[in-house]
């Protein structure tokens, strides 16, 4: 996805600087309606690999997602009264632990919808895990009982979901962009197959 992006916005770019010398030729021999024609494509096609430029790095981070697919193994293991440790690992063999606080373990991920006309710069439906934590089974022990949350995210210059929320410029792309969150009770060790689909995370178990 990033790459064929990444090389539109390269390609707007060199046609937009040609745009440019053409316009200071036509200017140079005194052609304004060509030179200013010329810079207005410029300045359009700089625009879109400026924009294309901005997509690429703020979707660093977030996975396409076509279908059902795996998006953590997560080992937890008890560790005491209501306390668990979660051993969080990637696709990409990424391993993070953590001890939490709760009866179940709690996951949610930003998911970024673009309509079909982004499918031509290859932008389609992404994913990136958000935060982990614990979860309590009874209201009255969410509200008193220690909180534990950790975030999953990955570092990177922009972020699309952010970003998605405070330009305007990307509204015409984007169909949706939202949060899906799962949760599974943590009574003895297991593993758990964290995957997302189309309509959003969801958890299977399987005993270590």
């Amino acid at each position: 996805m990033s790459q064929l992006t990444l090389i539109i916005a390269v390609v707007a770019g060199l046609l937009a600087i040609g745009f440019v010398a053409a316009a200071v030729r036509s200017l140079r021999r005194r052609r304004y309606v060509s030179s200013a024609v010329d810079g207005l494509v410029a300045a359009v096609l700089l625009l879109c690999g400026l924009l294309l430029g901005v997509i690429t790095v703020a979707t660093q981070g977030y996975r396409a997602l076509t279908h059902e697919e795996l998006a953590a193994t997560v080992e937890v293991r008890p560790t005491g009264v209501r306390r668990f440790e979660a051993l969080v690992v990637r696709p990409d063999g990424g391993r993070d632990t953590f001890e939490v606080a709760g009866d179940q373990v709690y996951l949610d991920a930003h998911i970024l919808k673009w309509k079909p006309i982004a499918n031509l710069f290859g932008l389609h439906t992404g994913y990136e895990l958000d935060r982990i934590g614990g979860r309590y089974d009874d209201i009255a022990s969410e509200l008193a009982r220690e909180k534990t949350i950790f975030s999953l995210k990955r570092d990177k210059p922009l972020d699309m979901f952010a970003l998605a929320r405070s330009s305007s410029l990307l509204a015409p792309l984007l169909d949706a962009e939202y949060g899906s969150a799962t949760f599974q009770w943590v009574e003895r060790p297991a593993v758990l197959d964290v995957y997302v689909s189309t309509t959003g995370l969801l958890i299977r178990t399987r005993r270590p």
